[in-house]
């Protein structure tokens, strides 16, 4: 980082804990104590005794006695006890500044290995860069993309409203790790834009819970250098069943557990047609997506001890469009330009995706250990076909309004032809198979693992494209005939890597105020024996105050192995020596919990850095990203993020996220070349976000619910094609967008009204709801079309729009 970066870096770093210490301030406490025993009445030794929804905790003594001392912040508080092997319980406790309240609490044996699982070290609110998602919101929520992807966005900020992926602190979408029940999730390859992109694995429907890492995450996750989203599907209780109709698709799902309660099953369906929204982009003509996406989730207990649990999702993916007509006019009022094309042919694509897991879980009732042993496989297979050519008209329009021919074309500025033609095949297989394990020793709480990881690669690359212009070919050669550019290649190839960790959650003070994770991730592939050593270490620290505060901090080693995108150059060719993309990363921050007007709010405050060698440099195309395939640059982000989290209004929940980064990179094997030399933004420089979420109702109807979603994001550096990275030195225009939800509960069967009545019995409740995507009608620019007009070699930028606005109708019934 030059001189320039690391001062500012420190000032804001410095405003940041100076700010956070001001929240020190005596607190004012109460002490609870008391002794947990068994049924037999044994004192509990180890047992956990922790303020819920907080860092503060304390573990009992060999004869199960314990004493702890709270914050008197609220008139009562809820204690959470715990020991691994026994059934958690909650109890709420009344405290007064200066007492004692004595407690005691038995513990019965757990009757399932499933038994929720908390201790104090793996409380959220102590593990740096962490958000646990609200899933309850994402059935009403505006949203084009919708699911937990949809909140994640309105969290690190996006710039496209017609796919799932999300760039998190300075990384780009291949940077992001994905886990639904510990199995290791990944997506499509071949997927170039938002149409293309169907579902994401992740079915909203299926979800209990979800936590998203931003950053400094511990060793236990694999490698990958910006985020992890770890979701955990449902454990059914009962039997229940729900669908959602809308305009863009339909979901079904459907739960429940066996009368032994041995045996649980969670199956969800999906359809989703992007055809509605892909109307209201400028390009016009024949859309027709349709993705279907089947999931389910089982889960047997075969004893006291062994539990098994499968998972298996098929995915299939089709995209067919017949492109007619595009105009496209942009500038500014004293000078604006049209783009007319006339289209042929037509576009096929076919994604397909299998995946399937199953799982053995060890516990045996009073065991500090618990084991899990997994195994899991992936295909996908992918095929890319187009073949379309486009005649286009450019030219100046007519600006003056006293003009008979206002706003139609004055001047012509070039005419011509482009021919993209593809024929890009690829078959991915990978299989999985490693154990985990879990040591709860009170104080330490220790996570290990291994996993080998087998991929097989074989892939078809065949596309073109070729430009007239007044009929010159371009780039216009007398002699030759030649093509923008032309990809021929081929691969077939698989390689192994083994990956482990291990670390140790340790309460560092008896109190639980101070609480530690230090672990150490290993990683190595046979393809080109890369080791790759990673230690990484988070902290968390409650002081003794009266605000209730947590500080965290977090740094490590981040690596990031190359699976095919990254070995695959801009030609097609695969570079199988290319060495893992590497990292060290460091989070500064702080947690607040405080009362406004009598409701809870939170806020979070982070400041990181990343230093990065060995980067591996890459372009945006539209979703896809192309890499170059060589460890030749380095580079640098840093930033601060600040996101609030409370209601505005009672019984309803909003929040607002910040987020200011700087990312750029420097290519180290050239500095010869001009514009190499020096330090040039990264594709996803992304300087300024903020996303807000409101939620309100009618006062005297609560079912009667408005559901507000804003973005804004500054735009990505882009340049003209020319494969040089110096020259991304423009930037999109502003991403702005509103979406709002109007949501009324039609039925709901708590109420005495509907109890009894014959036709109702099976519905839980029944909720309709009205949508407005983009309600400003904002012309947001995802990319642009670089036309030249052979005659002058000027070059002039078409923007490509994403949607206008949109209404959808929407109905969710809970059965």
């Amino acid at each position: 980082m030059n001189g320039s970066a690391t001062r500012k870096f420190f000032l804001i770093s410095c405003f940041l804990c100076c700010l956070l210490a001001g929240a020190g301030l005596q607190a004012q406490t109460a002490v609870v104590r008391g002794v947990v025993t068994d049924a037999a009445g044994k004192g509990i030794e180890q047992a956990v005794v922790a303020v819920q929804t907080t860092g503060l905790g304390t573990q009992c003594s060999p004869t199960g006695a314990y004493t702890l001392e709270v914050p008197c912040t609220d008139n009562t508080i809820n204690l959470v006890y715990y020991l691994a092997g026994y059934k958690m319980q909650i109890k709420r406790v009344k405290i007064k500044e200066g007492d004692t309240t004595l407690l005691n609490v038995m513990l019965q044996v757990a009757d399932n290995v499933g038994t929720e699982v908390i201790v104090v070290e793996k409380n959220a609110r102590n593990v740096p860069g962490l958000i646990q998602l609200d899933v309850s919101k994402i059935p009403y929520r505006p949203d084009a993309v919708g699911g937990v992807e949809g909140i994640i966005k309105s969290y690190v900020g996006t710039n496209n409203e017609l796919t799932s992926q999300y760039s998190v602190r300075g990384g780009n979408f291949d940077e992001n790790l994905v886990y639904v029940n510990d199995f290791e999730i990944y997506r499509p390859f071949l997927v170039r834009t938002g149409q293309q992109e169907g579902l994401s694995f992740v079915n909203s429907d299926l979800v209990a819970n979800v936590q998203f890492s931003v950053g400094g995450f511990q060793a236990k996750y694999g490698d990958k250098m910006s985020s992890v989203l770890d979701v955990s599907y449902k454990r059914p209780k009962k039997t229940s069943a729900s669908v959602m109709l809308s305009l863009l698709g339909a979901n079904v799902h459907v739960e429940g557990i066996s009368k032994n309660k041995r045996f649980t099953y969670l199956i969800g369906a999906r359809q989703k047609s992007n055809q509605y929204i892909l109307q209201a982009q400028p390009t016009k003509g024949v859309y027709n997506p349709s993705f279907t996406d089947l999931q389910a989730l089982l889960n047997y207990k075969i004893s006291k001890s062994w539990e098994m649990e499968v998972i298996g999702n098929y995915a299939r993916n089709r995209f067919t469009f017949f492109p007619e007509t595009r105009v496209s006019s942009f500038g500014f009022l004293n000078q604006a330009y049209q783009l007319n094309v006339y289209y042929a042919g037509a576009e096929y694509d076919q994604f397909d995706s299998r995946f399937a897991g199953i799982s053995f879980s060890h516990h045996k009732t009073g065991s500090l250990w618990k084991w899990k042993f997994l195994a899991s496989g992936f295909q996908t297979n992918e095929y890319e076909t187009y073949d379309i050519g486009g005649e286009y008209l450019f030219g100046e329009l007519q600006t003056d309004k006293g003009k008979s021919n206002f706003g139609q074309i004055k001047t012509y500025l070039g005419t011509g032809y482009i021919h993209n033609f593809a024929r890009n095949y690829l078959t991915v297989n990978v299989g999985n198979m490693g154990f985990k394990g879990n040591y709860d020793g009170g104080r330490h709480y220790i996570q290990l693992g291994t996993t080998a990881t087998a991929t097989l690669i074989d892939d078809a690359l065949h596309e073109w494209e070729r430009r007239d212009s007044a009929a010159f070919n371009q780039p216009y050669n007398p002699n030759e005939l030649r093509l923008s550019y032309f990809f021929h290649s081929s691969a077939s190839f698989q390689y192994t890597r083994i990956a482990g960790y291990v670390q140790d959650n340790i309460r560092l003070d008896s109190a639980g105020r101070l609480t530690a994770n230090a672990g150490i991730r290993y990683n190595y592939s046979l393809l080109n024996n890369e080791l790759l050593i990673s230690p990484r270490l988070q902290m968390s620290w409650k002081p003794r105050v009266k605000n209730d505060i947590i500080y965290k901090f977090a740094t490590g080693v981040y690596g990031q192995p190359p699976f095919y995108r990254e070995m695959r150059d801009l030609n097609g060719n695969v570079n199988k020596e290319l060495k893992a993309q590497k990292s060290w990363q460091t989070v500064l921050g702080a947690d607040v919990n405080f009362k406004f007007n009598k409701r809870d709010f939170k806020t979070t405050v982070e400041v990181y850095y990343k230093h990065l060698w060995d980067s591996d440099p890459y372009f945006y195309d539209n979703v896809r990203i192309r890499y170059t395939g060589k460890n030749n640059a380095i580079g640098s982000i840093y930033g601060i993020e600040a996101r609030l989290f409370g209601e505005l209004v009672k019984d309803a929940t909003s929040w607002i996220s910040i987020g200011v980064l700087k990312a750029q990179q420097k290519i180290i094997d050239s500095p010869s070349i001009d514009g190499y030399n020096n330090y040039f933004p990264l594709p996803s420089d992304q300087r300024f976000m903020l996303g807000m979420y409101f939620e309100d109702y009618l006062r005297k109807r609560k079912n009667y619910k408005a559901h507000i979603n804003l973005m804004y994001s500054t735009g990505l550096p882009v340049g003209p094609p020319t494969g040089k990275l110096y020259q991304n030195s423009l930037r999109l225009p502003d991403y702005k967008r509103v979406d709002i939800g109007f949501s009324a509960m039609l039925l709901n069967a708590e109420k005495k009204k509907y109890k009894g009545k014959k036709g109702l019995k099976y519905f839980r409740s029944i909720w309709a709801s009205l949508e407005v995507f983009n309600l400003l009608s904002i012309q947001n620019t995802l990319s642009y079309t670089w036309i030249q007009d052979n005659s002058t070699n000027n070059r002039y930028a078409v923007p490509n729009r994403l949607t206008t606005r949109l209404i959808n109708l929407k109905t969710l019934i809970n059965l």
